[in-house]
């Protein structure tokens, strides 16, 4: 059977970017089960509810709902279980500091398949509050708008 080549993504969080200020990213592996591993192949997961922890040294992803295989038999996995994120020690512990540090959270950004291998990428994130979120939104209209009028000036020629 060929191996796998590029990146084929499986979930992404969008509103993570709407509710977080991303500060750092990265692309974990993930510690999964083969039933997982099928699942996220038919491109069936939800990053919705999904946080990340550290403890003990080690990094983990919370509530992250993978669904289970329906070809799967009594050895199904349990959809929204903790998983163990692979990363180097220096990276969990500049997780780990910026996490403790306050105000930080680890959110997932997406999963995805890079050369047949399941990744994760995590960012170190920093809620956003209401009025942040409303001038987010207000400059990406005002930008959009002005090229709309760009547009339509380079159209007509004038």
């Amino acid at each position: 059977m060929p191996k796998e080549r590029g990146q084929k993504v499986v979930a992404t969080n969008r509103r993570a970017r709407h509710d977080y200020l991303i500060e750092d990213t990265f692309e974990a592996g993930l510690v999964l089960t083969g039933t997982e591993v099928k699942s996220l192949r038919l491109g069936r997961a939800s990053l919705v509810d999904g946080y990340g922890f550290v403890d003990g040294g080690e990094a983990w992803l919370d509530a992250v709902h993978i669904p289970e295989y329906a070809d799967g038999t009594w050895n199904n996995h349990a959809p929204r279980r903790k998983r163990k994120l692979l990363l180097h020690k220096a990276q969990i512990l500049k997780i780990e500091s910026k996490v403790k540090q306050g105000g930080y959270t680890i959110v997932p950004l997406s999963i995805y398949f890079n050369d047949g291998r399941a990744k994760v990428e995590i960012a170190v994130a920093k809620g956003k509050r209401e009025y942040d979120k409303r001038q987010a939104l207000r400059e990406r209209q005002d930008k959009r708008e002005a090229e709309r009028a760009m547009s339509n000036r380079n159209h007509l020629g004038e």
